[in-house]
């Protein structure tokens, strides 16, 4: 109730449902326009989500955390000098430069299952958030199933077909690629995985790889995300392909409980 009593403010329906989703709803109105709140935290989310895209991630640095964790990395980079070259020319950032090639010739001495190659894509900060904490979960279980794994591959200014030039020179079947999403307004720190198997570069396409999406802290977490992959992996060496004609069948208890107590059946 305003001021004066006379007056009755009405309760805002959608009010109850902002708790079940991050998407902008129930925002209010100044006159015609968006509260001053309102349009704050918009600018700030905007803000967010073009410094995932600019800001440069720290490769050395997580290099080192990995080196430390007892994994090792080899640091490339695309023929994308630079950020603004990377976001302009996306066909530069499938291509690895003619120092990251030599890295590869002198590295690639003998043959790999897989390949993990982790690339800074459109949000650096995804990578700075979650990909060493999903690689402690993932290359212990890759090297329980005995798969012959060389160094991760730092890729900067990378974006997922990178990863087929990887696994090329390792002839490796399976290449997994972890890199920034695209970064929304709700979630400028998105990480996504991208699986392939006989990955050739010039051949393969985007038909021929698996996605795993949404992969930060209100999203898809690194258990649920494992598991996936690791399903993924397994079916694909049964049948020997990937992409559209393998699909991802895993269920989640905790998932299928929210399906069915959804508030809009209710």
């Amino acid at each position: 109730m305003s001021d004066n009593k006379n007056t009755i403010i009405p309760a805002d329906p959608w009010h109850s449902l902002a708790q079940f989703t991050p998407a902008r709803i129930a925002l209010g109105r100044a006159g015609m326009s968006l509260t001053t709140r309102a349009c704050l935290e918009f600018s700030h989310a905007h803000a967010l989500a073009r410094d995932a895209v600019n800001i440069p991630l720290d490769f050395a640095g997580l290099a080192q955390r990995l080196s430390a964790q007892g994994h090792q990395a080899l640091s490339l980079q695309t023929q994308a000098e630079n950020q603004r070259m990377y976001l302009q020319r996306p066909d530069l950032g499938r291509l690895l430069n003619a120092s990251a090639m030599a890295c590869l010739q002198r590295n690639a001495n003998r043959p790999a299952d897989a390949v993990v190659v982790v690339a800074d894509g459109l949000s650096s900060k995804a990578i700075a958030h979650h990909a060493e904490p999903f690689l402690d979960l993932l290359l212990p279980e890759l090297k329980a199933n005995a798969y012959a794994l060389p160094p991760v591959c730092l890729v900067k200014h990378g974006r997922v077909a990178v990863g087929d030039a990887v696994a090329e020179y390792y002839a490796a079947r399976l290449c997994i690629v972890l890199v920034g999403e695209r970064p929304g307004l709700s979630s400028p720190d998105s990480m996504g995985i991208y699986f392939t198997y006989r990955a050739k570069p010039g051949v393969s396409t985007d038909a021929d790889r698996n996605c795993i999406s949404n992969i930060h802290s209100k999203g898809l977490s690194y258990e649920q995300a494992l598991k996936k992959l690791l399903f993924l992996l397994n079916e694909a060496e049964k049948l020997q392909l990937s992409g559209v004609s393998l699909k991802d069948e895993t269920t989640d208890a905790a998932l299928d409980n929210q399906q069915q107590a959804n508030f809009l059946l209710d």
